[in-house]
């Protein structure tokens, strides 16, 4: 027996609504990308023709306004590579505290939003307190370490919270399952939990490292330095970096060619695209691996 269905206005009212909130939601998108591919068009055709195996490997010269990025491009990966390797370890194991440990009490909540809080102070007032905490209380001196200690304080909350969803986003029956075996709470975490998720945790360490890289204020206070000779032999020395290098050009030294800031640019977000496609792969592999 066949039924015949005929369109209430109802129905079309709904389906006219889903077409413009589809609508709505493409000219978002495209309000989005638009600009991103106007900029990273603007770099490649006024700085593409600056980058090249000399660029990248050379050191600046002629008081900057030739030669290449090589101390700069070095001094980024070690600032980037200071503040994972301390910022990553601490946000990960709060997070694991506040999700799977902490009562759920006035403390913990002051706790949450404390981070979240901190999440949105400026990065100058990041950049005074690690001027005040490592280089001059802590007698780190201008170097790498304080630094990245700085970035890495800056950055700590965006692991925290991205780690701390992750966690929470596994489903309980996951635990309950491993207890009922005779696991201990930390033997769930490590061999579960943390496993299914590793691809949420990666999500926060992209967004640091964005944010890392380019960060310019605290650095500049810690350890970042206007121009040096030579490369940094160990964590205590200072460096050149990319962000600073690339304000420095544009806007502090004279004579500069007019490609020149513009390929700084291109390599300063090439290198945030980079590292984040490996993290987005590696993100994707994991969770193809799932298996709910």
């Amino acid at each position: 027996m066949s039924h015949i269905y005929s369109i209430t206005p109802l129905n079309e009212l709904n389906h006219r609504k889903d077409k413009l909130l589809r609508l709505l939601f493409l000219m978002m998108i495209v309000t989005l990308i638009v600009p991103v591919l106007i900029i990273l068009g603007t770099l490649i055709y006024k700085g593409g023709s600056m980058i090249s195996m000399e660029f990248l490997f050379t050191f600046p010269k002629n008081g900057m306004t030739a030669g290449g990025i090589f101390p700069a491009l070095l001094g980024t990966i070690w600032l980037v590579a200071v503040a994972l390797l301390v910022s990553v370890p601490l946000g990960v194991a709060a997070a694991i505290y506040l999700s799977e440990y902490a009562l759920d009490n006035w403390l913990t909540r002051l706790i949450n939003i404390c981070i979240i809080n901190l999440a949105g102070v400026p990065s100058i007032v990041h950049a005074l307190h690690g001027f005040g905490a490592f280089v001059i209380f802590a007698k780190m001196g201008t170097s790498i370490l304080a630094a990245g200690l700085t970035l890495a304080i800056m950055t700590m909350p965006v692991v925290i919270v991205a780690t701390k969803e992750s966690l929470q986003s596994v489903p309980h029956a996951f635990r309950v399952a491993c207890w009922n075996m005779g696991a201990t709470r930390w033997q769930t975490i490590r061999r579960v939990v943390l496993p299914n998720a590793t691809s949420g945790i990666l999500t926060g360490i992209i967004l640091e490292v964005s944010r890392t890289v380019g960060e310019t204020a605290p650095i500049m206070f810690t350890g970042a330095a206007f121009f040096l000779p030579f490369l940094p032999e160990g964590i205590f020395d200072q460096t050149m970096a990319l962000s600073l290098h690339l304000f420095v050009v544009a806007t502090q030294v004279p004579g500069v060619p007019d490609a020149l800031p513009y390929g700084v640019a291109l390599v300063l977000i090439g290198m945030v695209l980079i590292l984040n496609s490996l993290s987005i792969a590696f993100r994707i592999y994991l969770r193809n691996k799932k298996k709910w």
